[in-house]
Order: structure tokens, then sequence, then C-alpha cells
């Protein structure tokens, strides 16, 4: 896939020897440097606490890419003496800071970089603030060219320290140098939700509450917490799912049409949504635990059963809520939220199901094959990425018989090059677009959304691994006389 060149810059990974960093940035920056985007001037700049050469660390990147799959002539591209560096902070004091600075204006210097700088803190919670107060302190926050930088999530654990954070970026980077990273925002089917709507006059004038019964948003995953056990035993389903990805994509399917295609425009249609959002109420939510259960025929512990989980934790695993939006667009339409580990299958999917035909017109003629379920439009994101409209039509002979058939599309059988989230996100950072990355009051807003759920979180309901959650979720939906998509009926005859 060819894309546009970025600008030459020196991008700085902080954590450069972390597991983020071997598993997900190196990779994307190889990737773009093998598509053309990378300028040939732009240098990366591994720093972490390890003491290494730049020789160390470009065997380092070159097995991380190996291990990835890149084969080892194009490893070496990005792994050669002229692009990749490497640095140590030391005990990340002043003085380190300032010896980081000096390398940075050397390797400039060399490559002739006009002073266009990306820090990405791929670093624990803890040290953000440390890190980028240095970088204020030691006049890293400002350049002759550009200076962005990037901080993934979390971004704080409730409104307080949310506010707290951002109160310490900004008293050290302009809202616009910043760029908070959530990868789902970087996959192409997020992207192509704004395609799908705004381009399209068939989806767009259907796109409401007089033919939208209700939408769904399901982020599932059949694994455990595995290595993570330490951080989400702290956070849980809530703070590491829905108040972020599951939010993120709730915006982009409920956003008005933005007055222009620029990042601007489109976050603040997307803050407008959470300003919508009608004050939760406590008893739409359910939280639930996995217990031991099987998943594809292996037995597997349950969740207070894992290696550095707290004994007797309430830590929720399962999240679904019902949510509603108090706008012209959307009003009395349930939004539900649905996120768990250990659950049947891995699968991310957008939901939107059309109301029903105002008089069962068929069922009439053949009461014993009468339509049981709406139109509906599947957006996948996971596994397989595409969208699925399923309608019914008529199968041949008599009597009637109804068929609800899938009129869909895969990227994979259209395109053959599909980049990875991270490699979008990047190749954005680096160009200085906005557009799919969080805003400061975005951030903001859905904590303060949710911050009575946090301060008084049902007790966690019980639920087999390898099921789809607690039966009180089933319940939430029932309510509005209808299923989770995934216990729809299944297409053929009815």
């Amino acid at each position: 896939m060819k894309l546009d060149q970025a600008e030459p810059c020196v991008f700085i990974i902080f954590g450069g020897t972390g597991d983020l960093a071997r598993r997900k940035l190196l990779p994307a920056l190889c990737e773009l440097e093998v598509s053309g985007a990378l300028h040939a001037k732009t240098r990366i700049l591994g720093v972490a606490l390890e003491q290494m050469s730049d020789d160390d660390y470009r065997r380092f990147a070159s097995e991380a890419l190996q291990a990835h799959g890149v084969d080892a002539a194009t490893a070496t591209g990005l792994c050669s003496d002229s692009t990749l560096y490497y640095e140590d902070i030391g005990e990340g004091t002043a003085r380190d800071f300032s010896r980081l600075r000096k390398r940075i204006e050397a390797i400039e210097a060399e490559a002739g970089i006009p002073g266009n700088r990306a820090f990405y803190l791929a670093l624990p919670p803890p040290v953000f603030v440390t890190t980028i107060e240095h970088l204020g302190q030691v006049g890293l926050n400002d350049s002759p060219g550009w200076t962005r930088v990037i901080v993934e999530k979390p971004f704080g654990t409730d409104l307080e320290s949310a506010r707290r954070l951002n109160a310490k970026i900004h008293a050290v980077y302009d809202e616009r140098q910043v760029y908070r990273i959530d990868h789902y925002l970087g996959k192409e089917t997020v992207q192509n939700l704004l395609v799908l709507r705004f381009a399209n006059t068939i989806f767009e004038s259907v796109w409401n509450r007089d033919r939208i019964e209700a939408v769904q948003i399901t982020v599932s995953e059949d694994l455990g917490v595995g290595t993570r056990a330490a951080y989400y035993d702290r956070a849980g389903a809530m703070r590491d799912m829905i108040q972020n990805h599951l939010t993120q994509l709730l915006t982009l399917v409920a956003m008005e049409v933005p007055a222009a295609d620029e990042a601007d425009a489109i976050r603040y249609e997307k803050i407008k949504v959470l300003r919508s959002l009608r004050p939760l109420d406590l008893n739409d939510a359910v939280f639930g635990q996995y217990t031991e259960g099987e998943i594809n025929g292996e037995k597997v512990p349950g969740y207070l059963d894992e290696h550095g989980v707290a004994v007797r934790s309430s830590t929720e695993t399962f999240v679904a809520m019902r949510l509603f939006i108090d706008n012209w667009r959307w009003e009395g339409v349930p939004f539900y939220l649905r996120t768990g580990k250990r659950l049947e299958k891995r699968l991310s999917t957008i939901t939107v199901q059309l109301r029903h035909t105002p008089v069962n017109f068929f069922g009439e003629l053949s009461s014993d094959q009468s339509l049981e379920t709406a139109d509906v439009l599947v957006i996948t994101l996971q596994p397989r990425e595409g969208f699925a409209l399923h309608f019914d039509v008529k199968t041949p002979g008599t009597p009637y018989r109804t068929r609800r058939i899938p009129l869909q599309f895969r990227y994979d059988e259209l395109f053959d090059d599909m980049p990875e989230a991270y490699q979008t996100l990047l190749l954005d950072v680096l160009n200085g677009d906005q557009t799919l990355f969080v805003h400061a009051d975005e951030v903001e807003r859905s904590w303060a959304f949710y911050a009575p759920l946090l301060a008084a979180p049902p007790k966690p309901l019980g639920y087999p691994a390898g099921s789809w959650g607690p039966q009180a979720a089933d319940r939430l939906v029932l309510a509005e006389h209808d299923l989770w998509q995934d216990r729809q009926p299944k297409t053929g005859n009815k």
C-alpha cells in the first residue's frame, strides 16, 4: 500500500525495550519504512533504563521484527546504523534528560532534520507525569520544527486523576501537541464508519430514532487476564475497555455530520455525544466475573485462580450496560455496550438493528413462518473486518418461506494489504492529523459520565468461562423485547 510520505523527524520511543515497542511500535515503523511513508531522513531513537549500545539495540530491534514475521533483509532497513539509535535514561534525572536532548540535537544535525520530534511514551502510568515534566524542564516541549507527544491509555483511573493528568500535560504541552492513542480508532473498519455513514445516503437516511430500534457494541475476548493480572485487578473491565474503547465507538456511531473532514470538527461532534448522554441508571449495568469453564475444548481457571489476582477480588471481568442519548436523532434508542474476558469467542462488532415493519404482512399470510427479526447491519471490527446487511428474501416455491441473507463486504476479500492500527496511527502522528486521537475533553467527559457507577459498582455475578456472561445481561436486552446479536436466529429458512 502506497502511503503519503511524512516529514523527516526524530521519533523517540520511551520504553524502547518494552513489550509495546517490541510487538507493535517497531513493526509498525518497519512497515511504514518499507511502504515509503517514512522520510529517508527520519531517525528512530529508543530510550529506556537498560544500558546498551546502538548496535545492541539494533540487534534487539531486528530480533523483535523477525519474531513478528519480518524477514531479516527487510528488518535490516529499519535497524541500520543510519536509522536506529539508543540512549539510556539513567536514573531519569534532569541531567539525564539534558543528555538526551543533546543526543537528539546531534542526530538532527547529522541527518539534517529541521527540529521535528515525536515522543512516544510507551511507559507505565506512574511515570507519565515525571517524564513529561522532565521533557519540559530541559526544553524538549518546543523545537525549531514541530514537537508531538503520544500518550498511551489509561488516561487516568477516574475523573479526578484524569483532570490532574491533563493539567500536568497541558503545563508542558499544548493540546494540539498531544496525541492520546486508542488503537481501536486505528482499525480500518472503525475509520470506515465515517465513510459508511456520511458517503452513502442509503445509511444516512435511516440513521435515526425513526428507523433504528437499538444499537449494540460488543468487544468480547476468549482469553483471560494472562500476564496483565497486576494491572487488570486494579482496573477491571470498566476502566480497561468501557470508558475508552467502547465509548469511542459509541461516539463515532452516534455523532452528527461534522462541519468538515478535519480533526477539530470530528472531535467536536464526538464530544457533543458525550454531553448528550442521559445520566446513567445504575440498574442498567451488569458486572460479571468469570469462573472456571471450558473454551475450545480446554478447561480454564476462574478469575480468582489466575496468578496475580488478589484473594477474594471483586474486580469485574465483564460489563454490560444500557445507555441513552438525549438528542433529536437518538431520543429513546437504547445503546447496549458489552465487553468481557473468557467469553465464548473473540469478537468485536457494532450491530445496528432497524425497526420492524409496521405490519407483519407475511406473518399474517403464513403464521408458521412469521418474520422473527428486523433487518440488521453488523459492522465487524475483528476478527474479519467488514460489514453485513442482513435482510429477508423469499425462497422459491410455495407456500411463502423467507430466508435471512447477508449482503456483505469483507476487507480481506477485496484488499490484499491491511495496515495494522498502529501503522495508521503513527503515520497520522507524523502527519499532524489528530482525527483518530482522543481529546482532553473526551477523556474528562467520559470519566464524569461513568463516575456514579465507579463510585457504587454492582457486585459482579459469576459466569462460566466460555459462556456469553451472566444471564442478567440477557435480561437487560430482553426488557426491550430483543436479543444480543449472538443470540439472534441464524441465517436460514424460517
